[in-house]
């Protein structure tokens, strides 16, 4: 900026006052994801959630208990497995307490589902309760995604403490080393968890 003195006064030449400002131009928005890693793990848990909900009311409404039990024996594995191949991740269900051995927790699950029991005792609401890590196995980084599955009032006719005599041979015949029953309205029943191995370029 170039000053002049007029009349024995400093006088500064400033652009006209009718000059444009610079204004600062607003940054790029940011993909959701990278806002919240856990947005898309937590999209692919909840669509397989609402695809086994919808096959299960739908059992419930022309068979009763019994039909779900059979439902959730048949289409629970291949409705997570096309989750699964839609999403990229490897989309499971587990807990403390399974139903299906082949659901068990490993080791970090059970570690996870024990601190999302005390979350749970701690006051936090259990619908959301969620967790996630990346880590190193066997040479490889891998994003591992956990959200807890809330004992609901559809899930007492065959997870409760008072089940139906039909129900309860059912499951004996379906599930002979089930765990799975004596639930509460509102317990942690287990969680969704998903696993993907992380490109080594990205």
């Amino acid at each position: 900026m170039k000053a002049v003195y007029v009349g024995g006064l400093l006088l500064a030449l400033v652009a006209p006052l009718n000059a444009e400002t610079p204004r600062s131009q607003p940054l790029p928005a940011q993909p959701e994801a990278a806002l919240d890693p856990m947005s898309e793990p937590r999209q692919h848990s909840m669509a397989l959630a609402g695809a086994l909900k919808q096959a299960l009311v739908a059992a419930m409404q022309s068979g009763g208990p019994v039909a779900a039990i059979d439902v959730c024996h048949v289409q629970a594995i291949p409705l997570t497995r096309q989750v699964s191949e839609s999403s990229g991740w490897q989309v499971g269900r587990t807990s403390l307490k399974v139903r299906n051995p082949d659901n068990a927790a490993d080791e970090v699950e059970q570690q996870v589902l024990a601190r999302f029991q005390q979350r749970l005792q701690a006051g936090e609401a259990v619908g959301t309760i969620e967790w996630m890590e990346q880590r190193q196995e066997n040479g490889k980084t891998i994003e591992h995604f956990m959200k807890a599955i809330p004992v609901q009032a559809p899930c007492m006719a065959c997870h409760g403490t008072d089940l139906a005599p039909a129900v309860s041979q059912q499951l004996d015949t379906l599930y002979p080393d089930d765990q799975a029953r004596g639930y509460t309205l509102g317990e942690l029943r287990g969680a969704f968890t998903l696993k993907r191995e992380v490109p080594a370029d990205s």
